[in-house]
């Protein structure tokens, strides 16, 4: 949970066309849904919540972290909603913690925003994430690669991705989706598996890379 302080890694994300849904009310009832499942999945430092017009946004611990999340909530809610994510690292102050969302500011969103804003200007079709913050060339470099990557997997490639994400092996797979272990091991070729791995060897490299300081908080 966020101090008063804290060195944090931020999210600030939107819906991409929100004035073209038909259906908007129903639209920010499911991504209220969609983010509170990821929350429960993540476990960010602050969770993902809605905050105005047609954004959301949270904290977490690591820039992988904040990564997977950005990729759950699209993948969630895709195809009927898209989402662009813009990431950020810097300090947050809460000025008060009893509001829903918190009243807070700081480098850390004024980053995730200068991220998103990136987004909002005439891009490739396949960006959907965007960093701001150490190491940015590196991190958008992965983003860039894992982005271009998810936008070639169809409708049911996006499902699988989001139950490996989330652990399920190929067999559990299968079962889910009634469909035999095959056609699941044929959308893991096609970019499933790839992306998976990836996001553990991301991971992995967040893990060793965080800052005495960015741990103590």
């Amino acid at each position: 949970m966020l101090n008063s302080m804290s060195i944090v890694h931020t999210l600030i994300g939107d819906i991409v066309g929100s004035r073209r849904l038909d259906d908007r009310a129903a639209a920010q009832g499911r991504i209220g849904v969609v983010l509170d499942e990821v929350s429960a999945l993540v476990h960010p430092v602050q969770a993902l919540e809605p905050t105005v017009g047609d954004e959301f946004q949270g904290a977490f611990a690591t820039v992988a972290d904040a990564a997977l999340a950005a990729l759950l909530v699209r993948l969630a809610l895709l195809p009927s909603i898209d989402v662009r994510c813009g990431l950020g690292h810097g300090e947050v102050s809460v000025h008060d913690g009893g509001r829903r969302p918190l009243l807070q500011d700081g480098p850390g969103w004024w980053s995730a925003r200068e991220a998103l804003d990136v987004l909002s200007r005439p891009r490739r079709a396949t960006e959907r994430t965007w960093y701001v913050g150490p190491d940015a060339g590196r991190v958008n470099a992965f983003l860039l690669t894992r982005d271009a990557l998810v936008d070639r997997l169809g409708e049911r490639g996006h499902r699988l991705l989001a139950a490996a994400l989330r652990g399920e092996n190929q067999a559990e797979i299968a079962a889910s989706e009634g469909i035999s272990r095959s056609a699941v091991s044929q959308q893991f070729a096609r970019g499933v598996g790839a992306v998976r791995d990836a996001h553990r060897s991301f991971a992995e490299a967040a893990d060793v890379t965080s800052t005495p300081e960015e741990e103590h908080e």
